[in-house]
């Protein structure tokens, strides 16, 4: 109901403002014969009011009923389709050409009927009411453009206007405020000054008033048309520019209501699209960064993918939970699923603490490295104060599992291992082996905690001085003799 009311409000108020420029041209400003005479008596107070009438009453039914057709599916609360857009869009040029062919009539009308009774008033009557029926129509289109602006955000909300066919423009919009402030005005003070040349009886009081009215036409009308034009330019920059400040503040949320229907309506819907991709990319960044780690993730998405690997000085963590094929046999899956969970959340938050990454899990087992594939100035020590916190953490929060925990440290080769098509980041070399090995020898050692004394020489100060060596022994698969360490005083905090 409201936009009905003020499109039918829009059309009335440009006519009017019409009429009123029709009134003082005609008797103040474009000289010329008095066009109130006796033999005109019928014309102008019969003719002229009937026609304004009836071509007013016309204009605002014709004009509403068509927008309210285009309109119907916002007044129904319907979804609009592509054919909707289209013609909500419309909706300023064509009422912009009704009130166009209205006022052509009318001159064409009106300048017949002066040729009858009065010819020297043809070119005054002919002016008047063409430079009225350009200021009508401007306004009009103006004015519903701004109207349905609530009603073009809507049917613009599912997407983007029409790129072929721009209902306006810019550019068709700052031509219309120059017509109307600059081009109409100036073109009248032209046809004035002609007119003075060709007539003789134009006194210098008559060609000053009209200068005078014209060129504050120019100067007050036009500053108006300009600073509407141009607030209607930039209200769909701003909301762009505050959205963005927006998104520089790491805010994805940020979104764009779209309701201009030119080149800036693009603009608009192009930043709703723009942050769209931003969304979708950050959840495929948070779901990959999951799925294998977030620095393996970044240094993905910042580079070129390719197979192959480098030589880095590491530090490897296993962590692998004791008789697990026990708790799996003994307790509901459920229950074993929430259990894992549990005991994860723990694993990678004190990794990631750290600063290393899980590179894999394996069951009931996880590998974590340090050191690769973002360097670390000491991975050894990041790893030890690592299993030792973590063991702390596990004991505490996690009751019902225990876990071996083993660190090892070393040259190893960090890279992307598989085929072209489908391919993991992890680690390869001894300190992989060794720290699988030693996971298997904490399992029987108290707290659970146990390092490769070569781990422990790598580590800085005072992480080294927390951990002190045990015994030396072969492991498992290996022929040189490991010395063992673990934390002293089996302290883990």
């Amino acid at each position: 109901m409201r936009v009905r009311v003020l499109l039918t409000g829009s059309l009335v108020i440009a006519n009017i403002i019409g009429a009123l420029v029709v009134i003082a041209l005609v008797t103040l400003v474009i000289p010329g014969p008095n066009v109130f005479v006796a033999d005109l008596t019928t014309v102008n107070f019969v003719a002229v009011p009937c026609y304004v009438a009836v071509a007013l009453l016309i204009g605002v039914l014709w004009g509403t009923r068509s927008a309210s057709r285009a309109l119907a599916w916002a007044f129904e609360g319907k979804e609009p389709d592509e054919r909707d857009r289209r013609a909500t869009l419309r909706v300023p040029l064509r009422l912009f050409r009704m009130q166009a062919l209205l006022w052509l009539v009318g001159t064409a009308l009106f300048t017949t009927l002066f040729a009858l009774y009065l010819p020297d008033a043809v070119f005054k009557v002919a002016f008047t009411a063409g430079f009225a029926g350009v200021v009508v129509c401007a306004n009009a289109y103006l004015l519903t453009e701004f109207s349905l602006r609530p009603i073009a955000a809507r049917a613009l909300s599912g997407g983007s206007p029409p790129q072929r066919k721009l209902v306006s423009g810019v550019t068709v919009r700052t031509l219309l405020a120059w017509l109307l402030g600059t081009g109409v005005p100036v073109t009248g003070l032209m046809i004035v000054a002609v007119f003075a040349l060709i007539r003789t009886d134009v006194t210098t009081a008559q060609l000053s008033i009209a200068i005078l009215v014209l060129g504050a036409i120019i100067l007050v009308f036009g500053f108006f048309l300009v600073v509407l034009m141009t607030r209607a330019t930039v209200a769909p920059i701003r909301t762009v520019r505050a959205a963005l400040r927006r998104v520089e503040r790491g805010d994805l949320d940020a979104e764009v209501v779209v309701f201009d229907g030119t080149e800036l309506g693009l603009l608009q819907s192009g930043f709703n699209r723009m942050v769209e991709g931003l969304r979708e990319r950050e959840r495929i960044r948070d779901v990959f960064g999951r799925q294998v780690g977030h620095e393996v993730a970044k240094k993905a998405l910042a580079g070129k993918i390719e197979l192959g690997g480098e030589v880095r000085e590491v530090a490897v963590l296993f962590v692998d939970v004791i008789g697990s094929t026990t708790i799996a046999a003994t307790r509901p899956a459920t229950e074993v699923v929430e259990l894992l969970n549990r005991f994860f959340a723990v694993v990678v938050a004190e990794v990631h603490r750290h600063g290393g990454f899980v590179n894999k899990f394996e069951g009931d087992a996880a590998l974590a490295v340090f050191g690769a594939p973002a360097g670390l100035a000491d991975a050894a020590g990041a790893a030890l104060a690592s299993a030792r916190s973590m063991a702390t953490r596990l004991a505490r929060e996690v009751t019902g599992c225990e876990a071996g925990i083993g660190v090892a440290a070393g040259p190893a080769v960090a890279g992307n291992i598989g085929a072209q098509d489908r391919f993991e980041y992890t680690v390869i070399g001894d300190p992989v082996n060794e720290a699988a090995r030693l996971t298997e020898l904490s399992k029987s050692v108290p707290g659970r905690v146990v390092a490769s004394m070569a781990a422990v020489e790598r580590a800085a100060s005072p992480e080294a001085e927390r951990w002190r060596l045990r015994e030396q022994l072969t492991l498992r698969g290996r022929t040189e003799p490991t010395s063992i360490a673990v934390p002293i005083g089996g302290e883990f905090h």
